[in-house]
């Protein structure tokens, strides 16, 4: 089954994956994880590039296993690039795709290096680091900045 179209199914899918997203930061991944499942099963491959950059960026944090982590996370990745290749003309959600790459990348370096891929893991690193140029100065961008930090001196041995 496709998500439905328009503003109010748009508005209903948003809701839901708060609603997820509420159930994982408090505590509850296998809720979250079965609530993120039935709602990526019901937007399909057509589903908005953005809700699907959504679910299955926090799919891959509700995994057990690191390799079930990182296929969430590419699937997330390769998502993020269709809000700009599948539909150029929402500028919002082309914004919104740029604000995410420097976290899907640190996440990605995340998940390379859980699975002892140094290498693979740098160069997510890398270009989580060059397209946090893209954050704000506020909480949400220092955060990712800081994560990025901590991650390259993990990786550095530092």
């Amino acid at each position: 089954m496709v998500e439905q179209q328009g503003a109010s199914g748009d508005a209903v899918m948003t809701t839901r994956i708060g609603q997820a997203i509420m159930l994982l930061h408090g505590g509850d991944r296998e809720e979250a994880r079965n609530r993120f499942s039935a709602l990526w099963a019901q937007l399909g491959q057509e589903g908005d590039p953005l809700h699907r950059c959504t679910l299955a960026h926090y799919l891959a944090d509700t995994q057990d296993d690191p390799g079930d982590e990182l296929a969430w996370d590419l699937r997330a990745l390769a998502a993020a690039e269709a809000l700009t290749d599948e539909r150029p003309e929402r500028h919002e959600a082309a914004v919104a795709a740029r604000g995410l790459y420097p976290s899907l990348h640190l996440n990605l370096a995340a998940d390379y290096l859980k699975l002892h891929r140094p290498e693979a893991a740098r160069v997510h690193l890398d270009r989580a680091r060059a397209a946090s140029a893209a954050l704000g100065d506020d909480g949400y961008g220092n955060g990712v900045r800081a994560a990025i930090d901590r991650l390259d001196r993990r990786l550095s041995g530092r």
